[in-house]
């Protein structure tokens, strides 16, 4: 990180928000809460790491590295909306393939091929994954996330 999330907090209280979108502290961050929990004045940092990272996406801010960060966000959500649990190949499959899309670039395609015989001996990496029974709850929950009704 090139500042931990109080200096990136003390810069939007600065008025600095250009710094804090273009820092790359924000894309660092794994949303662990461990900041947000510790703040002593309540504040949730995650959150507002969460939030910086959205308004640099929108604001073409991000570096092509930090854009790979979004688009595995958006693969993983629209997994677990599809299937109601994630299925790993499916990920794995729907991150590389848009990675290689955007960048044309196959050895990042491929990168990784070669752990997953290790992994699958080590039941790391499922080659078949389960769909939720109820598929009316994930809805639900998928609709109260975007701001709709339960």
């Amino acid at each position: 990180m090139d500042a931990p999330p109080n200096q990136i907090l003390r810069r939007l209280q600065l008025g600095n928000l250009e710094g804090a979108l273009r820092s790359r502290s924000i894309w660092m961050c794994v949303s662990c809460q461990t900041c947000s929990t510790r703040c002593p004045k309540s504040v949730d940092c995650a959150g507002v790491m969460d939030a910086l990272r959205q308004a640099a996406f929108a604001r073409g801010i991000a570096s092509p590295e930090e854009c790979r960060t979004v688009v595995f966000q958006k693969a993983f959500l629209e997994n677990v909306r599809r299937n109601g649990r994630l299925n790993e190949l499916e990920l794995i499959a729907a991150f590389k393939g848009e990675i290689f899309f955007r960048n044309r670039s196959l050895p990042f395609h491929l990168e990784g091929a070669a752990l997953a015989p290790e992994m699958r001996k080590r039941r790391k990496l499922h080659l078949r994954g389960e769909k939720a029974r109820d598929r009316a709850v994930v809805k639900r929950i998928f609709a109260k996330a975007a701001g709709g009704d339960l």
